[in-house]
């Protein structure tokens, strides 16, 4: 569903993507690990087009990422932000249908609710939720509502962008429980940027290290713990000595 081959983008001097290859199957689930600062999220913008590459392809559903229509490429594509980033000013339905509510995806007001609240439902949230503010909610029900959002109009890949952040323990079992049910339910192509190695392990089929601008190591996620890649073996042991060189 996704081929990125031999990515490359600075930003000045700074090196971000130094040819990243990476691949992800039709109806799997990547997650992308690494320090901060390694290029994971500018490899996700570059994906989305929200970042041109310096060279290099990327290509979604076999077709390349920076030609065709661009609302129907987007159309494609659901998004679980890190901070949540929904609207202060919408309701919490409006939040969920914002896309069922305008451009090529809209639909008729009440339709768009009832699809609202039918995701809402399926995230664990009951329909009074529906008319509340997002203030009015607690952060893990703000994540369940940024995760209806998502899936609202069904797309065929979705990105979480540190979905467990700021959570609870038990709520982010609770968010990557959802995540893995939801994404196997819909059949969905999966890419996920985390820190957080519980999450890694619930939600992933594959997973990708990278590391000084380049996939490290790449392999199902059953392999992980026994990859003999050294810049993989200490980041998921959180080890300071190691090929990885700790700011201090």
């Amino acid at each position: 569903m996704i081929r990125m081959e031999n990515v490359h983008k600075a930003f000045g001097d700074n090196h971000v993507l130094r040819g990243v290859n990476l691949e992800i199957p039709t109806g799997t689930s990547m997650v992308i690990i690494g320090g901060s600062g390694t290029g994971k999220s500018v490899a996700l913008k570059c994906i989305l087009g929200l970042i041109n590459p310096d060279s290099g392809k990327i290509y979604v559903d076999g077709q390349d990422a920076a030609t065709g229509d661009r609302d129907a490429f987007l159309a494609k594509f659901g998004m679980l932000f890190q901070g949540g980033a929904l609207f202060d000013s919408l309701t919490v339905w409006q939040n969920v249908a914002f896309r069922l509510l305008r451009g090529s995806l809209k639909r008729p007001v009440d339709e768009a609710r009832a699809i609202a609240i039918e995701k809402l439902r399926r995230v664990g949230l009951k329909p009074d939720v529906a008319d509340r503010y997002p203030a009015e909610l607690s952060g893990g029900m703000q994540k369940r509502v940024g995760l209806a959002r998502a899936i609202a109009a069904e797309p065929e890949i979705i990105f979480f962008d540190e979905p467990t952040t700021g959570l609870d323990p038990i709520m982010a079992g609770v968010i990557n429980e959802l995540i893995r049910e939801i994404v196997t339910e819909m059949g969905a192509t999966a890419m996920t940027i985390t820190h957080d190695m519980s999450s890694v392990r619930a939600i992933a089929d594959n997973v990708a290290m990278l590391h000084g601008g380049k996939i490290r190591w790449t392999g199902p996620v059953s392999r992980m713990d026994d990859s003999g890649d050294p810049y993989l073996d200490q980041f998921i042991h959180g080890r300071a000595e190691g090929p990885i060189e700790s700011v201090r």
